[in-house]
């Protein structure tokens, strides 16, 4: 009885030394928050280019396409790799490898040829130098043939054999979205899932998705997978690339094209088009006090809002003020994506907004407690980077971090209240 007592004790002490000890290396551990598609292991390769091809720079595409070349110029995929917070997050991330693969997508983007991996996780890319490198190429990011350059091949989504460069038809255009914006992986141990920056799978995974006429049609997809390349959806080109008519190339056929902007979270307008917000007064809870509802509701982004990383959030105040604009009463909301990072990575909670499902914040007034009041005011905000963030990797944004896209005030008419 004593010898299986004291197994028993062995056994568990053995356990729990080797818990503490994967707890405790987890704790400290280089951090992989997400698995390294295949999609997007390697850069795109450029051998095969097609000799009509001069030249990869944008620039040069720009001699036929200057309305998408300028679109494309103002466009975040232009700043991909000069843009200053990802160059600081990237620096303090420990400038990895495979971060490249999608900021400056072409082999002739990038210092180092991959020439394999030392790990099977794909973090550790075996490196050798690049005699194609092109530093000039580098800046431009994500530049046109990052998008329409495979195999050798220009793809588009009108196929010609009668263009200045031959030009394949894809069929479905959202797949040259997916190779970046779409990250798979059940690995036990990454339960970060999702993209790192940009949250396509959200669109089948959002609860009630097929709702009231929802923007883009629901993805065969479901639960967390990511979409595949063949799927139909979902349609990120349709908000992100609005329709236009005009000729491709300067003197040719009018027809209905795309947009080359690509707007999101670093445009207000953007963002405000894709929210719905309203400050009303509500039915008074009881005599002597006032209720306000500030509602919002996302009705035009297919995935959550906000997405992209996890540190962009929604913040929701709504203030009681007097005469002079002082402060009386203050109630804040957060709406973000909340993720326990270390020793495992699991999302805790998340309060952004699936489409097409109301949030309500409720504000009761007391004015007889607050007889200075004068007005209820509401502001929502949008938040690129979260301020915990920001000071932690030493980003010293020169722009706003956080801009409004709702304000509104209703002033009080005591009469109602007596």
């Amino acid at each position: 009885m004593m010898f299986v007592r004291n197994k028993k004790t062995v056994v568990v002490g053995i356990v729990l030394i080797a818990l503490i000890t994967l707890i405790a290396w987890r704790l400290v551990r280089p951090m992989n928050i997400f698995v390294v598609s295949e999609a997007f292991e390697r850069p795109v390769s450029t051998a095969d280019m097609h000799p009509s091809l001069q030249s990869l720079s944008a620039k040069s595409c720009a001699g036929c396409h200057q309305e998408i070349y300028q679109e494309w110029s103002t466009s975040i995929h232009s700043q991909a790799w000069t843009d200053p917070y990802f160059q600081v997050d990237w620096v303090f991330d420990g400038k990895p490898q495979v971060c490249k693969n999608c900021h400056i997508p072409l082999d002739r983007q990038q210092e180092h040829k991959v020439v394999g991996f030392s790990d099977d996780e794909k973090w550790q890319p075996i490196l050798e130098p690049n005699p194609a490198f092109d530093a000039q190429l580098q800046h431009e990011g994500v530049t046109c043939v990052a998008c329409h350059l495979r195999n050798g091949k220009i793809i588009g989504t009108f196929g010609s054999g009668d263009a200045a460069h031959p030009v394949e038809k894809i069929a479905n255009s959202n797949e040259v979205c997916f190779k970046c914006h779409v990250v798979g992986g059940n690995r036990w141990d990454t339960f970060f899932r999702f993209p790192p920056c940009g949250t396509v799978a959200e669109i089948s995974n959002t609860p009630g998705a097929t709702k009231d006429t929802p923007p883009v049609a629901a993805s065969s997809t479901v639960g967390r997978d990511a979409a595949k390349p063949g799927d139909a959806s979902p349609d990120c080109i349709q908000c992100h690339m609005p329709l236009t008519e005009r000729p491709l190339v300067a003197g040719g056929q009018v027809r209905t094209v795309r947009k080359h902007l690509w707007r999101g979270g670093h445009d207000p307008e953007m963002v405000k088009q894709g929210l719905e917000t309203a400050l009303r007064e509500a039915p008074a809870p009881s005599p002597g006090k006032r209720s306000f509802t500030l509602t919002l509701t996302n009705t035009g982004a297919a995935h959550y809002l906000p997405t992209g990383t996890p540190d962009r959030h929604l913040t929701a105040t709504i203030r009681l003020v007097d005469q002079s604009g002082a402060v009386l009463r203050e109630d804040d909301h957060v709406m973000k994506r909340s993720i326990m990072w270390r020793p495992f990575i699991v999302d805790l909670r998340d309060t952004r907004l699936p489409r097409w499902q109301p949030r309500v914040f409720q504000f009761d007034v007391d004015l007889r407690r607050n007889p200075t009041a004068v007005a209820v005011e509401a502001q929502v905000q949008y938040h690129l980077l979260d301020e915990k963030r920001r000071r932690r990797i030493g980003y010293e944004n020169k722009e706003p971090i956080a801009y409004d896209v709702f304000r509104a005030r209703i002033a009080l008419n005591r009469e109602k209240t007596n």
